[in-house]
Parts: structure tokens; sequence; C-alpha cells
């Protein structure tokens, strides 16, 4: 199988990437580019390769990132919540990502415990000083720019769970709801998470649904972005049973291509190809067999894969198309 054959090393697109890359800062740099962007530019280089170093090893292993309040004390609900929502998480398979601070952060390293844990921490004069359960570990990354550690927030996660917080969780909330709304980020789930009785994310779901569907600035469809759970063990579910069927995606030719974990059957899935066939273009969704532009993916080479004429932009849909198919038998 030549999917399975064929290095990364061998890829042909690295040489191009990267004299495309060294062309780029050369532009920037022979363009009269002042000395504070250039600091930043080069800055933001050094921390995306570090990041990158420190994610590779674990490239296999599923995470979750966690964002909440870096000022919940140890003694509240929501950090007690925190910390064994990210035990499960662990006990599950799944790997921890927070920023690395005090509060929500720190409940949830040490719930997953440092061996499965990552902290993408932020250089602040507060409120930034790794805390101990992940402090001094390689799988610590600092970062100066909240740019690049929110693109290491995303780019890694498999999923993201949402604690109450303040300005921060609800921006980094937002950021992630719009990047998966628009194709952006890969479709993954999204929980918010609240104590029992809290009525924290309940509220805040209320105002998304009064303020933003009921004055048409978001679709009915968007709602199925997200999910409100009342427990660790509701959210956990809610991870596991999105990877239950589906795997990953990727688009090939304007295309979208759905790894699975199992062989579907031609039934279900022309039912399924009816019922979603406005985002479609009327089309079938098919099997069949790997694509040769994925030949840099051989860990994944042998999944089944379905192609659907997806239309590139009804990701809340496209949400609800996945939720069915991993319901099927």
């Amino acid at each position: 199988n030549v999917l399975g054959k064929r290095r990364d090393g061998d890829d042909p697109r690295r040489e191009r990437l990267a004299r495309s890359m060294v062309e780029a800062v050369g532009g920037i740099a022979s363009d009269r580019t002042d000395v504070v962007d250039l600091k930043l530019v080069s800055a933001a280089l050094a921390e995306i390769g570090d990041a990158l170093g420190r994610f590779r090893p674990y490239a296999g292993v599923r995470k979750i990132t966690a964002f909440g309040s870096a000022r919940t004390r140890a003694n509240e609900p929501a950090y007690k919540l925190a910390r064994r929502f990210s035990r499960l998480a662990a006990d599950s398979g799944f790997m921890v990502i927070t920023g690395a601070g005090p509060g929500i952060m720190q409940a949830c390293n040490e719930g997953a415990g440092r061996k499965r844990s990552f902290g993408v921490n932020i250089k602040l004069p507060f409120e930034n000083e790794a805390n101990e359960t992940i402090r001094g570990d390689n799988k610590l990354v600092e970062f100066k720019y909240f740019f690049t550690r929110k693109l290491f927030f995303l780019k890694e996660a498999s999923g993201v769970v949402l604690f109450p917080g303040g300005f921060g969780t609800h921006d980094e909330g937002f950021e992630t709801l719009t990047l998966v709304q628009t194709g952006k980020a890969q479709l993954m789930p999204i929980v918010m998470l609240e104590a029992p009785g809290s009525g924290y994310w309940r509220a805040w779901d209320r105002y998304v649904r009064r303020h933003l569907l009921d004055q048409d600035l978001i679709s009915p469809d968007d709602l199925s972005l997200y999910r409100i759970a009342g427990s660790p063990k509701e959210a956990i579910r809610e991870f596991r049973s999105f990877y239950r069927i589906f795997h990953s995606t990727r688009v090939i030719r304007r295309r979208l291509v759905i790894r699975t974990t199992k062989q579907l059957g031609s039934g279900p899935l022309g039912r399924l190809s009816d019922r979603y066939a406005d985002i479609l273009g009327g089309r079938p969704i098919r099997h069949r067999a790997a694509f040769k532009e994925e030949f840099d993916e051989p860990e994944v080479a042998e999944l089944p894969r379905l192609v659907l004429d997806f239309d590139m932009m009804s990701y809340g849909r496209l949400r609800l198309l996945i939720d069915e198919l991993n319901r099927l038998d």
C-alpha cells in the first residue's frame, strides 16, 4: 500500500513549502519593515516551531482543550467539576490541554495528571505562572502572543470543553464556535460544562437564542455546534459518542472525505443522503478507497471512507449529519 510506505520526509511538498517560507521571510526583511514588526514575526515563528516539536510525539492521541476562569478557587464547585471531568477524560484515553495557569486550568491538569496534560502558557504580568502540575514538564509551551497560543489550543484539539469564566473564556468559546462554523477549524465536539444548579451556560444559551438566533444573526443549525452538560459523565459521553464511528475529515478535490471506524451499509447512507440532500448538492454519499493525496497520513490509510459533495458552508447541518452517522449500527 503506497499510503503506508510513503514517509513524510519524502513528501515532495516539503522543499517547496520550505522555500516559500524562506522567500516570505526574506521579503518581509527586505521590505524596510520596522524592527518592532520583525521582532513580532521572528518571535511568532520561534513559538510555532517550538510548539510543533512539543506536540509532535503525541500526534496520535486525541486531546480535549479546556477553557475556564483562572480565578476559580479550589473549594468552588466548578473547580471540583473540572478536576473530575479531566480525570474521566484521561481514563477515557484523552489528553487535556489547558492554559497552564491557576483556577480551572490547574484543576484540569490535576485531574488529568502530569502525563496526560499539556499546558500552553501565556506570558503576562499577572495570572501567568504555570501551575505546579505542569510546571517544568516538556509538554508545557510558553507563548508571548495570544494569537500563536490560540492556534495550538485548536490545532491540536479533538474537542473543547468550557467551564464558567470571564472575558477570556468567552473570547475562546466564541472564537472556537466561529472557526468551526466557518470551516476554519475541524468539526469537533464543543461542550459547555456547568455544576448542577449553576445555570451559567444555560443563561448564556438563552442569550444566544434570544439575541443571535431570534434576530437571524445565526441559523438554527448553528445551535448544534455546541452542547451544554450538567455532569462530567455527560460531557465525556458527548466526546466519546462523536468519535464512535466518525474519525476525521479532509477536503480533497473540493469534496469532503469522512474517515470512519467501521464500514457502513449503503441503505443507511442512502437515507442520510436523502435527508441531507440540501447540503450535498442532491448527490449521494459514497464509499471509496483512500485518495492518493492522503499519502501523508499513513496511519488512517486503511480506514473506510465516505465522499460527500458538501457545500462547504453548512457546518451546523453537517454536525447533525455526523451525529446521525454515529448512531448507525
